[in-house]
């Protein structure tokens, strides 16, 4: 494994600065404090720093030369509303916010290539360093890309990381094509005619309308899809009804979420949920309307690029330890939106694995320290291959 020598000499002030960082978790476009963090940091160190891209953003620029070449680096910024269980001593001084996901290490781990690269770097061109709020929930990597993000900062490609507990430290994995999910939303609004529940044929009951139309919905990826286009479709609400247990309500509320990897298939569960909706409907004699809400888009990696990565990733850890085999995941990821405007790649660093099924968002989840000179290594290396001088 070859980690740089001077980014695991600094290991101690990275997991001082990650420890910090994880004290204090803000959650999206809240990030005030911990965007002043990287951007004294970065500016310390000589990088021009601008701040304001989707309000708590953070690019860092770091240029050598005049070759015209300019690659993106990203980390996310924010925490998660979640209740930290952990008693260590860098446990999260906020209540109701915690560092479950790693972004504190992502942070580190960029910050720390960043002063590499910026006192040693042999490379010509620039480096972007993009240090972005809000990827949790609201989509901070959209905000900053409608606001100027590579307009103001143009670049050739763009390249990720996201720690993943269960893959053992010291290894990462690389995706040719689709790496994260879409993470769609629906809300389902049945609406009957409420009844006693003594006398139900007063009414037309939403219930069973319901209950009829999850039930078919669990057929839409197993019959309305090709059987090798992966999806996931799951219903996680089920509202109707008050306190009464005599009372038919007359309406009921059905709400999920939808996960794929390429639009095409977004756009034929969507339509197929609207067949759904109006056949069951017309056969209960209730009305049925379905608001089908486009969320993070899948996170498609570039042939190319990710063959670039791999490379890299051999160089620094050995080929047996870059993973070609591993899954897309169906989680989702807003460096979708960056990997729409311009080629990428998004790999995983191996966070350990997970004793006691701790995976991210868990409220006992925590960075490994163990790996941040090791990411910090594949950032500076990534930029040295890519822009090697002439």
């Amino acid at each position: 494994m070859n980690v740089l020598p001077r980014i695991q000499a600094a290991r101690e002030q990275l997991v001082a600065l990650r420890h910090d960082l994880h004290a204090h978790p803000e959650l999206a476009f809240d990030e005030h404090r911990t965007a002043g963090k990287v951007a004294d940091f970065l500016s310390a160190r000589g990088i021009e720093t601008h701040r304001g891209l989707a309000g708590t953003g953070v690019v860092g620029v770091l240029r050598r030369g005049d070759t015209g070449r300019a690659i993106a680096l990203r980390a996310d910024m924010d925490a998660l509303p979640v209740h930290e269980l952990n008693l260590f001593p860098h446990r999260s001084r906020h209540e109701g916010r915690m560092h479950a996901c790693g972004h504190d290490g992502h942070t580190a781990m960029l910050l720390g290539a960043a002063e590499y690269l910026a006192a040693h770097g042999d490379f010509e061109g620039t480096v972007v360093f993009i240090f972005q709020p809000a990827e949790e929930t609201d989509g901070g990597a959209r905000v900053m890309i409608e606001q100027g993000l590579f307009a103001r900062f143009p670049v050739e490609a763009v390249y990720g990381m996201h720690n993943w507990p269960g893959l053992p430290a010291g290894q990462f994995a690389v995706h040719a094509g689709p790496v994260m999910a879409c993470a769609d939303q629906f809300d389902i609004l049945l609406k009957g005619h409420g009844a006693h529940a003594a006398m139900p044929q007063q009414g037309r009951d939403p219930l069973v309308a319901g209950a009829a139309l999850v039930q078919a919905l669990q057929t839409v990826v197993s019959r309305s899809l090709d059987p090798l286009d992966a999806a996931v479709l799951s219903v996680t609400r089920f509202l109707a009804g008050g306190e009464a247990y005599n009372v038919i309500p007359g309406e009921a509320r059905i709400g999920g979420t939808v996960r794929a990897f390429r639009p095409e298939v977004e756009d034929a569960i969507e339509a197929a949920m609207e067949r759904l909706c109006a056949g069951i409907a017309a056969a209960h004699g209730v009305q049925a309307s379905l608001d089908y809400r486009r969320g993070y888009p899948p996170s498609v990696n570039d042939a190319a690029e990710a063959a670039r990565c791999q490379a890299v990733l051999a160089d620094l850890v050995g080929s047996d330890n870059v993973r070609l085999d591993m899954k897309p995941s169906m989680g989702a990821e807003d460096f979708a939106y960056m990997l729409r405007e311009k080629p990428g790649c998004y790999v995983w660093i191996g966070n350990g694995l997970a004793e006691g099924g701790c995976m991210l968002h868990n409220p006992r989840y925590d960075f490994n320290d163990d790996i941040l000179p090791l990411g910090a290594s594949y950032w500076v290396r990534l930029v040295e291959t890519l822009l090697q001088p002439a």
